[in-house]
């Protein structure tokens, strides 16, 4: 069972998602706007938000910025809006998926065991599962430092010259993916199915929002990459340093 926290205004769409959720066991607090959902948020403490983009009052995105300012916890936008530049600014606020309704509970429910196999505790996944690299073998330590940055498997922790840095599942799962291949070159396709698990190659725009806001939080200048450099026509790869 997870603890869910839905933010939608459509009274319709609202009941209609609660009743597909509870059905499969999972709790499901609901909220009609974003100023109830960011008070929820605290009071119910969710393992996942399922966001709307369209809300009376604050956005969707304002919503989605405010919580991942302070917090972790796994996002999916949950949007009538299907536009490639509504998804990208979706993604690039710091949701870590994006599902266009009307969507089906079967659908909702693969998104959610995705997602939230990146992060630690979930039954049968871990955090960061489908990383090479993502749990420390007895023969390799659980922290790497490349160049200013400090990667810690184990802990799932990653530094930048001493201080933690606050990372979405998304961009932590990416991050531990590529690094643990320093130098190999994955495609976007490859990205997609090995972080996100997905495997529609129009999904393919979730991989390149991600590594934009992974460049924001642990390059010195995003626009010329060290670690997380693209490798044009092919995909991206971590480094050389």
């Amino acid at each position: 069972m997870t603890r869910v926290l839905l933010i939608e205004d459509d009274p319709a769409v609202r009941k209609g998602v609660h009743l597909a959720l509870r059905r499969r066991g999972h709790e499901v607090e609901t909220a009609a706007s974003g100023e109830t959902g960011l008070l929820a948020l605290d009071r119910f403490r969710p393992e996942l938000v399922l966001l709307d983009l369209m809300l009376p009052g604050m956005s969707g995105l304002e919503v989605c910025r405010r919580i991942r300012e302070t917090q972790q916890i796994p996002i999916i936008i949950l949007s009538a809006r299907g536009d490639d530049i509504d998804m990208v600014v979706g993604l690039e606020a710091g949701a870590d998926d994006y599902v266009v309704k009307p969507a089906g509970g079967e659908v909702l429910q693969a998104r959610m065991r995705a997602v939230l196999r990146r992060v630690a505790g979930e039954p049968g996944g871990g955090a960061a599962a489908g990383a090479p690299g993502a749990a420390a073998s007895p023969s390799r330590p659980s922290a790497t430092t490349y160049g200013a940055l400090t990667i810690d498997r184990a802990a799932l922790l990653v530094t930048k010259n001493g201080h933690p840095l606050v990372l979405a599942p998304s961009e932590l799962k990416l991050l531990l993916f590529l690094s643990d291949a320093p130098g190999q070159v994955f495609s976007r396709q490859q990205l997609l199915e090995q972080v996100w698990e997905h495997s529609f190659y129009g999904d393919v725009r979730l991989v390149d929002a991600c590594v934009m806001r992974l460049r924001a939080r642990i390059e010195d200048d995003s626009r010329a990459p060290t670690y997380v450099q693209t490798v044009r026509g092919f995909g991206y790869r971590f480094g050389p340093l």
